[in-house]
């Protein structure tokens, strides 16, 4: 039965980088990135509610806008990890194929 990938022999996999102490704090990244705004926004709205409720309104929707850009700003962070891990990974070699109508 043949192998599904085939590693390319004699390859040296690169060693563990910055790549996987930021893929461990992207959780606590997340989450602190996304609790400071709110708390901060909970304090200002609750102070400003009882005389400005136009501000209250203008703070929501920047949190809102901070939150979406954070969470963005997360996501593609952990994504370039995943990929400088896959990129350091194994090399695997692609099995031949032969074209229909080459006469070689």
């Amino acid at each position: 039965m043949a192998r599904l990938l085939n590693r390319l022999p004699g390859f040296r996999r690169s060693p563990a980088g910055l790549e996987w102490r930021l893929l461990r704090q992207v959780p606590l990244i997340a989450v602190a990135g996304t609790l400071v705004p709110i708390l901060a926004a909970i304090v200002v709205w609750l102070a400003a509610e009882a005389t400005d409720a136009k501000l209250a309104t203008s703070l929501t929707i920047a949190v809102v806008s901070v939150l979406a850009l954070h969470w963005t700003v997360v996501f593609t962070g952990a994504l370039a990890c995943v990929i400088v891990m896959v990129a350091k990974g194994p090399a695997y070699v692609a099995d031949g194929y032969e074209l229909p109508d080459f006469d070689g």
